[in-house]
């Protein structure tokens, strides 16, 4: 697997996300990651992919664990997170501010994040990608008792999700644990 740790990422966009991507893509390789790219090469290509084929297309590298991450980008962010959703053990987010990146994988485990060039300026764009590439699940909130353990669970449960499974019980989630979380102040601060 092409891993994070290794500065390995995936990214792709279709024709709307592409000069978000462009970016977002020259600022990663300026800081060494190796980029590996699946969706539309250029602003005038003809016939480009649509949104969610190139979405699929991402998921799918995640779902076979090709890459440990990905980075996608369309005209809102939401079209390429739906399609790149439907692929098994995606956990995708659009994210539009770097606090919503962070939070995104560190509370999250999103391994597929997605921003909308038509409202994500560019240097936003770079700035996200660095808070979401520089984190990883329960980093950052460290003093919260229970934070990694909480949301580690909720992944677990979203990658053992069988809606068949869900419905015969009585759409009750067949839960693998419990660990309490309440809402606090940073003790440290």
């Amino acid at each position: 697997m092409k891993t994070v740790k290794d500065k390995n990422i995936l990214v792709a966009a279709d024709f709307a996300g592409f000069p978000l991507k462009e970016a977002v893509v020259e600022h990663l390789k300026s800081k060494g990651w190796k980029v590996t790219d699946i969706g539309v090469k250029s602003a005038d290509e003809k016939e480009p992919e649509m949104f969610h084929r190139i979405g699929l297309k991402a998921g799918a590298k995640i779902t076979e664990k090709e890459f440990e991450r990905a980075i996608l980008f369309c005209g809102t962010g939401m079209g390429i997170h739906i399609a790149a959703s439907k692929c098994p053990g995606v956990h995708a987010g659009v994210v539009e501010s770097v606090p919503a990146a962070r939070r995104a994988i560190t509370g999250n485990g999103v391994n597929v994040l997605t921003m909308g060039a038509f409202y994500v300026a560019p240097q936003m764009g770079k700035d996200i990608a660095d808070a979401y590439l520089s984190a990883e699940l329960g980093t950052g909130y460290e003093w919260w008792p229970n934070f990694y353990e909480f949301h580690k669970l909720s992944i677990d449960e979203l990658d053992a999700f069988d809606y068949e499974e869900f419905k015969k019980n009585d759409f009750e989630v067949k839960r693998l644990g419990d660990y309490p979380l309440a809402l606090m102040d940073n003790p440290n601060i």
